[in-house]
């Protein structure tokens, strides 16, 4: 399948062009041209891989040229990282990039002759990450073109790189394809560490002090990942003779002696890349870059990424000591960061903790390694990505609009920019209310934890379950509430394109809350069964029922009310407000005569709330559980 090389090779030579268009209508026209052949080709994969038997399909089995090039692009990247690390004064996260690298050249330059290895495996875990990046990624750069075009005019301090950025967006895009379709883990860490450098210069963007801070944190906390993966790499070649990672998967479910290590490390390098505690700040410091990078970084690939290899290894770490590890940080980040977002009112470190904790419910479901949680953690990375992507590009529209991301700023948006409001009210339902694939998932999870008698996995799902749906609930009512609002209408500025890939995200995730029973017996149950061999589909005639009857509901309740209300002209029933009520609860008059403005906000428990406190201890208390169950599994394989 030629069409697999494209998507690899093709991206890299788009952000290779971009660095030279410093035209912003040339650079607008090959980024829509570009992201369609994306597109294009996503599908044309999709199709042969359907006409071939949408199966398991090895393809390159020799490819020595590519290796060599390969190992001589990641030194190179090392030699990139070094120069950026000495010119900021960061000198100690150089040794992160150094070391893994050299390890790998050390290893690639005297191994043995390794035994046959495919190096592009494509089945149907692989083809959905390809969907994923392929569709969401090139919309997120279709809505950077008009976006970034608002940004630069609101922000002149920041200096105009649009090329610059919109190579390192391609540049991403082709490292993610070559990520999710290798097999050889050599080829994975290679396209890992480009992820890891793409995402540090996205974050850097502005090059303001806060962005640079912010950028090395995110270099320093993945390059921490990328040497347990190189470790873990050469420890697993050098016993099994092998880099193919399906050869490491099945050696885990077997309990080969050899396989538990590996396993253990790539889970941790997992950990950093899904940004779960102590890791989750890397993620939250991204919000600085512009909303398209934050979009791309949070939704459809760097942090998919982590997920898309724990749902790999979910076999094999099931009953596993390094399991039970993953359950714990993954549970533990989902209710940990749920209640931090509680106390946010800025929406995009709301969406950015929303993040970390929905992150942190797929890696859970990762760690416990059965076919439900497997089911629920997959239709939560599908959901996620079009809901999160859809809400971002939203938030950055809105900021654009009225000139704020605060959530209180955000009050009556249903009637001062109804367009833009109805974009957010989508991807909000999206993320938590039945029928939506989250609300499901979720259930799925919960059903399998109480199933395996896993009983702390069932009270971070419940609890944390809990949190996630009164930040939202608050979220959401503020965009439907009508007091003090003066009737004038803000100017929406939103560009075509940037509406274009919105519109197309709101439909994608009205279709995916439709189609849902459709897509897992069609797509997501055979995936199960080639992970595990047979499966019981979770959707059975009762919940499909019940779903049936909260699709009716979402769509026949607010119908009902538009019609009740259309016809009953609602009498306002005057509040006491501490004084004279003018007439429309909007405002009151007070003991010296004076009128007063009534506003409404919403309550943040800041009083005992503290996001730094609580993400300390969090930090504290995931790191203790890493070493320790990562010493157990270590010392456990060497003794």
């Amino acid at each position: 399948m030629p069409v697999t090389i494209f998507l690899i090779c093709f991206p890299v030579l788009v952000a290779a062009g971009m660095f030279f268009i410093r035209s912003s209508k040339v650079r607008a026209w090959v980024s829509y041209g570009a992201t369609g052949c994306i597109i294009i080709a996503v599908g044309v994969l999709f199709v042969q891989w359907m006409m071939r038997g949408a199966g398991k399909i090895e393809l390159i089995t020799e490819a020595h040229t590519a290796d060599n090039l390969m190992l001589g692009a990641e030194v190179v990247l090392m030699c990139i990282v070094t120069y950026l690390c000495f010119k900021y004064r960061k000198y100690w996260v150089s040794i992160l990039s150094i070391a893994p690298t050299m390890l790998l050249v050390y290893y690639e330059l005297r191994r043995p002759s390794l035994r046959h290895t495919p190096y592009i495996y494509i089945d149907h875990l692989s083809m959905l990450m390809c969907l994923i990046v392929g569709i969401i990624g090139s919309l997120i750069i279709c809505y950077a073109v008009g976006y970034m075009h608002g940004y630069h005019q609101h922000h002149k301090e920041v200096e105009d790189r649009r090329y610059y950025f919109f190579m390192i967006l391609f540049l991403f895009l082709g490292a993610m394809f070559g990520f999710v379709l290798s097999e050889s883990l050599l080829w994975i860490d290679f396209f890992w560490e480009i992820t890891s450098v793409c995402s540090f210069l996205l974050i850097g963007y502005t090059r303001t002090e806060e962005a640079i801070n912010n950028s090395f944190r995110a270099l320093w906390m993945n390059l921490l990942g990328g040497c347990a993966l190189a470790v873990g790499i050469v420890y697993y070649a050098v016993n099994a003779g092998t880099v193919s990672f399906h050869s490491l998967i099945v050696a885990g479910i077997g309990h080969v002696w050899y396989a538990y290590i590996p396993i253990a490390l790539i889970a941790f390098a997992a950990l950093t890349k899904a940004a779960q505690y102590p890791f989750s700040t890397w993620l939250l410091g991204a919000m600085v870059a512009p909303t398209p990078s934050s979009a791309l970084l949070h939704s459809a690939t760097m942090v998919k990424a982590g997920i898309y290899v724990l749902f790999r290894l979910g076999p094999a770490m099931s009953l596993t000591t390094t399991g039970n590890m993953v359950i714990f940080v993954g549970g533990f980040t989902f209710f940990m960061a749920s209640i931090i977002a509680i106390g946010q009112s800025d929406a995009k470190r709301v969406l950015a903790f929303s993040t970390v904790s929905n992150l942190g419910l797929m890696v859970a479901c990762a760690g416990c390694g059965v076919p439900e949680t497997i089911w629920a953690g997959v239709l939560l990375m599908v959901f996620h990505a079009v809901s999160k992507s859809l809400l971002f590009q939203d938030v950055g529209a809105t900021e654009n609009a009225i000139g704020s991301r605060d959530i209180e700023d955000m009050h009556g948006l249903m009637y001062r920019v109804p367009r833009l409001a109805v974009f957010m009210f989508i991807g909000i339902a999206g993320m938590f209310l039945a029928p939506f694939g989250m609300l499901i998932s979720k259930w799925s999870a919960l059903k399998a934890a109480v199933d395996e008698s896993n009983i702390l996995f069932a009270m971070f799902i419940i609890f944390g379950s809990a949190t996630t749906s009164f930040y939202w609930t608050k979220w959401m009512g503020k965009l439907i509430s009508r007091s003090h609002l003066t009737g004038e209408m803000t100017i929406d500025k939103t560009k075509k394109n940037e509406f274009v890939s919105l519109s197309i995200h709101a439909v994608l995730m009205i279709a995916l809350c439709v189609l849902l029973p459709l897509i897992s017996g069609a797509y997501v149950d055979p995936l199960l069964t080639e992970m595990f061999g047979t499966y019981q589909d979770v959707l059975n005639t009762k919940v499909l029922v019940i779903l049936s009857v909260m699709i009716a509901f979402v769509f026949a309740v607010p119908i009902a009310s538009y019609f009740y209300f259309k016809n009953h002209k609602a009498e306002v029933k005057l509040t006491y407000m501490s004084g004279i009520n003018t007439g429309d609860n909007n405002g009151f008059i007070d003991s010296f005569g004076d009128p007063k403005q009534l506003w409404l906000s919403n309550f943040y428990f800041r009083s005992f709330i503290h996001p730094h406190q609580l993400r300390v201890i969090s930090q504290i208390v995931t790191t203790a559980v890493i070493i320790v169950m990562e010493i157990m599994v270590i010392g456990g394989a060497l003794l």
